[in-house]
């Protein structure tokens, strides 16, 4: 059944998708820049990596789940019930005094999370025709501007001038906002679909995404990478994984269609989408990191370098709508894979002194990287399935990406505590990877000696190079998969 256009007001919905989006990508970007600060007041900052990887760990298990219960009970119902979850776990953010509290908290707002990007992206491809949604993702994903100039100079004024806790409580009155404008203007049609509900798949992705998670942040720190615990903790995962690919191929209303896998666009986009949550994950959670505690520059600063992806986002992602028409996914993505290479790389060769304009330029090219594969990738999945798998099929690749950065997180904190262990070790210092604290604040700095500052600076460069030569690997890996993609604008011929 097709939406009925004219009870829809498309511009007011467009506008409540767009703030709602804002709201998802302001979250990304404030959080970010105040990290430093939140660890050196909470401390703790062996489980930093927590901090982003409880938040993605439940978006990325939910985002099926909100996607499937969109086709079935309709849009603005799920994601409601998503969004609320998500400001009452932005709520709760402000009140953590530890950051084993903060990593609970951020779990509950995780659990909502999932819902807001699947669910505001399937009402675009819904109320929109294939020629339209080309060019309305493009421009819905300018968003990401506004947020990226907002986002990181709000969060390190907040940071500044008031306290951290009011990055979270910023979520509240905006998701409120965009909740109010969908559920007014946004009219679906009745849906007349018998509901199964994928429970099982449900519970052994939480618990497979769970333990594999757990065993890459703790491996090496909580117990040793070959001991018996570790080795069971890791075929429990696989295991339970396999059990979660097998259950979704026989099950009615599968959590995650594997038939539609079988379009090699959509496989091979699924596939880039993962390792570029890699690649997304790695920049955006360690960047802050470098810049104010190698560079030495205040969190403000450290916001702007990450600022400069999320420009380059957007404009890259508005372009990509119209190429798309003309060129085609392979060539508009291909071409986003070469950036994500230059970026990634200019990364690796960043150092201390390389000054945070080094910084926000790798940012840039990443960013136009993300922009121009991310849209592509979009249009020509919702383009290649029906409406009533659209919300499947959308939640998938967002899947696929959060996946790609609940790992990443884990994986790259892994390197970063690995290699700060290893070199404190090596100049035989009694240092630790909870005092990378002191380094991130500025009365951090100058509770320790000169030398010990110098040893925490050259430590942490060198680890968090070693994550961005990781970035990096990933970035060619995706750039090789991208070239496995069909060719031939055909591809966006779609049945509305």
């Amino acid at each position: 059944m097709r939406l009925n256009k004219k009870a829809t007001n498309r511009p007011l919905v467009l506008i409540s998708v767009m703030l709602a989006m804002f709201v998802s990508a302001v979250e990304a970007t404030i959080v970010t820049t105040a990290m430093p600060v939140i660890a050196s007041d909470l401390g703790g900052f062996s489980r930093y990596s927590w901090i982003f990887s409880a938040y993605l760990l439940m978006s990325t298990v939910t985002v099926l789940v909100y996607g499937k219960l969109a086709d079935l009970f309709g849009r603005k119902p799920i994601l409601f019930i998503g969004m609320t979850i998500f400001i009452i776990g932005s709520f709760l953010c402000g009140f953590a005094t530890t950051m084993e509290q903060l990593i609970l908290y951020r779990l509950i707002q995780g659990l909502g999370a999932g819902a807001v990007m699947p669910i505001v992206t399937t009402i675009v491809g819904d109320i929109y025709t294939t020629k339209e949604r080309a060019k309305v993702q493009g421009y819905l994903s300018s968003i990401w501007g506004i947020s990226a100039v907002l986002g990181p100079a709000l969060g390190g004024g907040i940071v500044y001038y008031f306290s951290w806790e009011y990055v979270f409580w910023v979520n509240i009155p905006l998701g409120i906002l965009a909740m109010i404008g969908i559920g007014v203007f946004l009219q679906e049609p009745e849906r007349e679909k018998e509901v199964s509900i994928d429970y099982k798949g449900a519970i052994l992705l939480t618990i497979s995404l769970s333990a594999i998670l757990f065993w890459l942040v703790e491996g090496g720190q909580s117990f040793g990478r070959l001991s018996f615990s570790s080795i069971a903790l890791l075929l429990m995962s696989f295991g339970l994984f396999t059990l979660f690919v097998f259950v979704e191929r026989t099950a009615k209303d599968p959590l995650m269609p594997f038939s539609i896998w079988k379009n090699p666009v959509i496989l091979y986009a699924n596939l880039v989408s993962f390792t570029t949550g890699f690649i997304l994950i790695g920049i955006s959670a360690y960047l802050p990191t470098f810049v104010t505690g190698v560079m030495g520059q205040p969190a403000i600063i450290a916001g702007f370098t990450l600022t400069a992806m999320s420009i380059g986002w957007p404009i890259a992602s508005s372009f990509a709508g119209h190429l798309l028409i003309r060129w085609g996914t392979f060539k508009v993505s291909f071409v986003g894979g070469i950036f994500l290479v230059i970026g990634s790389m200019l990364f690796v060769t960043m150092t201390a002194t390389s000054g945070p304009l080094w910084a926000a330029i790798s940012s840039f090219f990443v960013g136009i990287g993300m922009g121009l594969t991310g849209t592509a990738f979009v249009v020509t999945i919702q383009g290649a399935v029906p409406r009533h798998k659209r919300g499947s099929a959308t939640a998938a690749n967002m899947f696929m990406r959060n996946f790609g950065n609940t790992v990443g997180a884990a994986f790259f904190g892994a390197i970063l505590n690995a290699t700060l262990m290893t070199a404190f070790k090596k100049n035989q210092s009694s240092l630790d990877v909870d005092d990378v604290n002191l380094l991130l604040t500025e009365e951090g700095r100058k509770a320790i000696s000169v030398p010990d500052i110098n040893l925490l600076e050259n430590a942490l460069g060198q680890s968090l190079q070693w994550v961005y030569v990781g970035v990096a690997v990933f970035a060619v890996i995706s750039l090789l998969l991208i070239l496995r993609i069909p060719r031939g604008k055909e591809l966006l011929n779609v049945d509305d």
